[in-house]
Order: C-alpha cells, then structure tokens, then sequence
C-alpha cells in the first residue's frame, strides 16, 4: 500500500463523489486534500454553503479518486468509504493555508469554511491493465 499512498501524495487533483437526494452520484474536482493520513484520512477544505457538504450531511456515503495518465500508461485509484463535514475550529486550523482569505473573506473562523474528512474502509487501484481490490485497515 506504499505505492498506492506514494502515488496519491504526488497528485494535484482528486475527484470526490457524493450522493444526492435523488441516490445519483455527484462527481466534483477538487484540489489535492490538505492533510493525508495514511491512507485512512483524507482533509479537504470546502464551503459550508455548498451543495456538496448538504449531501454529505444527508447521506456520508462517497469515494474519492485520484489518476495520473501518461503517455503510455495510466494508473487511477478509487476509495470507497465516509465523508464527515468538521467544523470544528480545532481541525479547520489544522488546515488552513495563508491564501485561504482569497476564498474565505472572515478567514479561519468564517463560518462558510469547514472541513472534509473522508475516511477509506476500501480501494481499488489501477495500473498497467491491471485491477486489484483491497480494503484499507
């Protein structure tokens, strides 16, 4: 599983996936997450206003994907797992960046900032035509 945490610490892009109120998935690109742990936790900052975090309140089912495409050769990875939507100020300071205010006018304490955390129960990794499943422990 080094290989797999080594080549989602090198992305600049993940693909995060929520349900909606319908029991559609919802595809969206995000920046890379802002803190990894393992291959259990995944932070993203977000806005607490948007579309994405209600779906999540409502139902914490989502994966998370990251790829890289070559010019011969792709490799993707896929997390199936939990979203938790934190607000907390604890874990929002965890993550925040200097040139957040660009997106977060009232900076770490804006209430429209908060915290992702998506936790992996289970993966499937891509690479070379080849798939192999596993579960994250």
């Amino acid at each position: 599983m080094d290989t797999v945490l080594s080549f989602i610490r090198k992305q600049k892009v993940a693909f995060i996936c929520s349900v909606d109120e319908e029991g559609f998935p919802n595809v969206k690109a995000m920046l890379k997450p802002r803190k990894i742990d393992g291959l259990h936790h995944f932070y993203f900052s977000t806005n607490t206003s948007s579309m994405r975090v209600k779906q999540y309140l409502s139902n914490p089912n989502a994966c998370i994907y990251f790829y890289h495409k070559g010019l011969i050769k792709y490799t993707g990875i896929m997390l199936k797992g939990k979203m938790e939507v934190l607000t907390d100020q604890k874990t929002k300071d965890m993550i925040w960046r200097k040139g957040d205010t660009l997106f977060y006018k009232g900076g770490v304490t804006d209430p429209d900032y908060c915290v992702l955390r998506f936790t992996a129960e289970t993966g499937r990794y891509y690479c070379d035509l080849k798939t192999e499943s596993f579960t994250v422990e």
